[in-house]
């Protein structure tokens, strides 16, 4: 059977009583507020007194950090709108509340509360700000996009819709210009998957983003050969320059092509395979000459 309350708090107050009793977690969860807070300055002021690093500091530690846990699903619920899941969020907020028991110093005369809150807060906006952007921007930029997030979200309440660039300015004293680069920011931090489907409207089906991205036309590949080879083929003997036209133009056989000008096949394979090797080094040989040109400026 548990201790009631107020044994719990003098067992971890006064240093003469068992220093090992543990309250349990459903006791730490049905305490109110003003009894917690007590506690937990109660828990601060043995702390002080404690050598660090022994057993019962370790034990006071860690009951002050159960204790204060409310404080970082309070500050985790401001972050909903997030991406990231709320397990994350709250490991990244109880390291923020660690460095708030350890950094907090009860001579400054400021609540626990008051100084856990930011310290939680900015533990979890470093981990957004360092770990959750796909696309690496200036820390300004990031901090501009919290503040649009944040006052967007307060409007769309009050509005009952999405707020205009001109209305997020307004609310944030900004121009239109920060404004909208703080939503521009947020399309940084969201990194859609290729294969996401996006959202149907009135004049064209829904499908997946990587439906709508080009892909590369082959037939480019094949301007600069054709226009490095044009000025050549008007070297090429009557012959030659036919049996070349009809092969690749006019998309013939071998066969085709040497019924059309009288010859076996196996000479037309024999003027297609020379021609073609002397285009080619003919089209080496200007390239070569054209970078030496480049290296003699």
């Amino acid at each position: 059977m548990s201790a009631p309350t107020d044994q719990v708090d003098l067992a971890l107050a006064v240093p003469d009583v068992d220093p090992m009793y543990r309250p349990t977690p459903q006791e730490l969860r049905t305490m109110g507020k003003t009894e917690a807070r007590g506690l937990s300055d109660a828990l601060f002021r043995r702390l002080a007194g404690l050598e660090p690093g022994t057993r019962t500091y370790s034990y006071v530690r860690g009951t002050i950090i159960e204790l204060n846990m409310p404080l970082v699903r309070f500050v985790a619920g401001r972050f909903r709108h997030r991406s990231e899941e709320l397990e994350d969020i709250l490991q990244v907020g109880t390291v923020g509340l660690i460095k708030a028991v350890d950094g907090y110093d009860l001579d400054r005369d400021v609540e626990f509360v008051t100084y856990a809150i930011p310290t939680i807060s900015g533990e979890i906006k470093r981990f957004f700000r360092d770990t959750s952007w796909p696309v690496r921007v200036p820390r300004s930029v990031q901090e501009l996009y919290l503040l649009v997030a944040r006052a967007s979200d307060r409007l769309e309440q009050d509005l009952g819709r999405l707020p205009t660039t001109v209305e997020l300015a307004e609310e944030l004293d900004l121009s239109e210009e920060q404004a909208a680069a703080g939503l521009r920011a947020g399309r940084m931090y969201r990194a859609d998957s290729l294969d996401a489907l996006r959202d149907r409207d009135a004049d064209e089906p829904g499908g997946a983003l990587l439906d709508r991205i080009g892909s590369c036309d082959p037939r480019l590949e094949l301007v600069d050969l054709r226009e490095a080879v044009r000025p050549l083929l008007g070297k090429l003997p009557e012959r030659e320059r036919r049996v070349l036209l009809l092969r690749f133009w006019g998309h013939q056989t071998q066969s085709q092509i040497a019924s059309r000008i009288g010859v076996s096949q196996m000479h037309v394979s024999r003027i297609l395979s020379a021609t073609l090797t002397w285009l080619r080094e003919e089209a080496d040989a200007d390239v070569d000459a054209d970078c030496d040109g480049d290296g003699d400026d």
